[in-house]
């Protein structure tokens, strides 16, 4: 579906190296070449102890997938036992290893990918966006070209999924939803959760007028399934419709399927169920 007009997104998240499954690697990676995406998303927790030899194994993986690529960093990210690296350079491998930009963005006429650091020191696994964070977020969106497409990426999620209820989603949700909002964002893309969940933001959120779609990925390469299958997402959009296809590993064929697509339509600022 490379139609003039749709662009073609990756989605990938929380990869954990140090904890992933060898396996999928290859057959991952050639399953994205194949897609041939416009662009390459991965929404946080390349590692699973933000060690050097960890982020070496991730941009080596990253550096067998399509470019261009919008990476952000999640929280596993973050040192957890080294303290003074946690509180002191937090992100110091990571900008190392992954790139200095930790809030990168992808703007062309189609559509703008914009991503938001939501990982912090003084949490272990909750994340959190910064009043400045929105406010910079909000101006990259409202400034993208008329008809594009309006994505945000963070590591944190704005929706939870069934069975998560005991989880938070990522902190200053409701304020960050009001400015994307008035910018017109389409789509929050985040992982965490290693659970692929796809909802509506009106679901959660009450803003009149607006209606976003909220994906979630699984987690693409990780031993910790949690009970699901290791899975990423590819996103088709346009100004008008969206697809959200979710491929999982099918562990018979050694290789990652299609195994569930849903579509959305916008009419005005509401993204609803084609």
């Amino acid at each position: 579906m490379q139609n003039d007009g749709v662009r073609t997104l990756v989605h990938l998240s929380d990869l954990h190296f140090g904890r992933v499954d060898t396996a999928l690697l290859e057959p991952l990676a050639a399953r994205v070449r194949a897609l041939a995406p416009h662009l390459v998303v991965v929404s946080g927790d390349l590692t699973q102890r933000a060690r050097s030899a960890q982020f070496v194994e991730a941009r080596r993986f990253l550096d067998t997938l399509p470019r261009p690529q919008l990476v952000v960093p999640g929280n596993h990210d973050v040192p957890l036992y080294d303290v003074w690296a946690r509180f002191a350079s937090p992100l110091a491998k990571y900008k190392r290893y992954i790139g200095e930009d930790l809030e990168p963005a992808w703007i062309d006429e189609e559509i703008a990918v914009v991503g938001v650091n939501t990982a912090r020191s003084l949490t272990f696994k909750e994340g959190r966006i910064g009043m400045e964070q929105i406010e910079t977020a909000r101006r990259r969106l409202c400034a993208a070209p008329a008809e594009a497409v309006r994505i945000v990426v963070t590591h944190h999620p704005f929706d939870l999924p069934p069975g998560h209820e005991g989880r938070r989603v990522v902190g200053r949700a409701s304020a960050a939803m009001k400015a994307f909002a008035r910018c017109g964002a389409d789509i929050l893309l985040s992982g965490h959760l290693h659970t692929s969940h796809t909802s509506g933001s009106a679901e959660r959120y009450r803003i009149e007028g607006h209606s976003a779609i909220i994906v979630q990925a699984g987690t693409a390469t990780s031993t910790r399934g949690r009970g699901e299958a290791n899975s990423f997402n590819v996103l088709r959009v346009s100004a008008a419709t969206a697809q959200v296809e979710r491929h999982s590993w099918d562990a018979n064929a050694r290789d990652f399927a299609a195994c569930a697509i849903q579509e959305f339509r916008r009419s005005g600022g509401e993204w609803r169920p084609a």
